[in-house]
């Protein structure tokens, strides 16, 4: 049974989620995903999905999936690998990176970038002090109250995936409230989201400059049950043709429970 507002306490280190999300571009729906994420003691592990449908598919067709694992440090998920997978109209992306000490040891993008003297180039000290995309999403809060609270927001996240460097500035906006069709009703904490290119981008492209320049970009993060972890309830982004909008109509949390261990055993 999920939680409601389970981010007003944490009693254990550890938890689980199941989410399902429907993507819709100007109030039409446009895809579908999923997101399971497992968070233990020492080690985590976390795994998206997600595909076209509805009337996209009559004009495209398109399926990804993504994975992080990785270590726990004081309630903060380290990964260690990241992996993405996207296929659309018989194109394939393929991603992998090999993290350690938080930077990027080893990496494989097919096909690879096509060169450009236009484009930034990538730098060894860009893949150094940065988050993979997924990782990037769990979002621990400091401290041992409340969760839903302005720090949830006031941090910039530095990117990495596998192509192009960028930070996510994430600014406090409001608390709001949602309901799910399954899962959790509660509280959220919604963030404004400013996008800025390091590396690896063409800065003259117009993706590139439309995401730069715009200003009404949000994310409402909602917490993991048994964690600290706030992580991506809704995400919208405003385009010329509709607000597209990223929304659980699932989200399920629920504590781990702590795994037996000598110390906390009795001997009958």
């Amino acid at each position: 049974m999920a939680a409601v507002d389970a981010g007003s306490r944490s009693v254990h280190a550890q938890g689980k989620l199941d989410a399902a999300y429907v993507v819709s571009l100007g109030g039409v729906p446009i895809g579908k995903g999923s997101w399971s994420i497992d968070v233990q003691d020492d080690q985590f592990t976390a795994t998206a999905s997600g595909a076209t449908s509805g009337l996209l598919r009559v004009f495209a067709s398109g399926q990804g999936n993504s994975a992080a694992h990785g270590s726990v440090s004081a309630g903060q998920p380290i990964a260690s690998t990241y992996a993405s997978s996207i296929v659309a109209d018989n194109r394939s992306d393929q991603v992998r990176m090999f993290f350690s000490g938080g930077a990027v040891k080893e990496y494989l993008a097919d096909p690879p970038t096509l060169p450009s003297p236009d484009r930034v180039p990538l730098t060894e000290a860009n893949r150094k002090g940065v988050l993979d995309p997924m990782t990037a999403s769990l979002i621990r809060v400091a401290g041992n109250g409340d969760t839903f609270v302005p720090e949830a927001c006031q941090r910039t996240l530095p990117v990495f995936d596998g192509r192009m460097r960028y930070d996510l500035q994430l600014v406090f906006k409001h608390l709001d409230k949602v309901k799910s069709e399954k899962g959790y009703q509660g509280t959220v904490v919604v963030c404004s989201v400013y996008f800025t290119p390091v590396a690896g981008h063409i800065p003259e492209r117009s993706t590139i400059k439309y995401l730069v320049a715009e200003r009404d970009m949000e994310l409402w993060l909602a917490p993991i049950a048994g964690t600290r972890l706030m992580v991506p309830y809704r995400a919208s982004i405003p385009t010329p043709v509709g607000l597209g909008v990223l929304q659980a109509n699932q989200f399920v949390s629920i504590p781990r429970p702590p795994v037996p261990t000598a110390s906390n055993l009795k001997i009958q």
